[in-house]
């Protein structure tokens, strides 16, 4: 496993859409592996997608302290509900606001294995997907932030 260099404020590769994976292969493992090292050992990680370290795949690593999952190319298929989150992301250190997100998701994906899974999440779970989601799209957090606030 190694640490990746995470992308930072205005870099490009950020708001440009992640390309789905035909085949989970070793290289695919690698990058997860590599993702997740990289999250944990970056305060206030809880998620990562593939774009924020610099590759255009549809992946993502979460933990919100229920234990890693990484996903492979996840949907969004069903929306319940709305809450209002602060936020914040590890691709704009110091950056946090009031974002409204659904408060309920149904996602599917494929794990680590190739095998089709679907998440039902609420709350911080749901709102991390979310945003993890948004950037394999381009879009990050600060698009939609409603205020900011300071967490100093």
């Amino acid at each position: 496993m190694a640490l990746r260099q995470i992308r930072t404020f205005e870099d490009e590769i950020l708001r440009k859409k992640c390309k789905p994976i035909t085949e989970i292969d070793e290289r695919i493992h690698q990058i997860l592996d590599d993702m997740a090292e990289t999250m944990y050992s970056t305060p206030n990680g809880g998620g990562l997608a593939a774009c924020q370290v610099g590759i255009l795949r549809s992946l993502v690593v979460i933990d919100m302290g229920q234990g890693l999952l990484k996903l492979v190319n996840p949907q969004i298929v069903e929306k319940h509900g709305q809450q209002i989150t602060i936020e914040g992301c590890l691709s704009f250190p110091g950056v946090w606001g009031k974002v409204e997100r659904p408060l309920q998701v149904v996602i599917q994906a494929l794990d680590e294995k190739g095998k089709e899974i679907v998440i039902r999440a609420e709350g911080e779970l749901a709102k991390c997907l979310c945003h993890e989601i948004d950037h394999l799209n381009g879009i990050v957090f600060t698009d939609k932030v409603i205020e900011y606030v300071d967490m100093d």
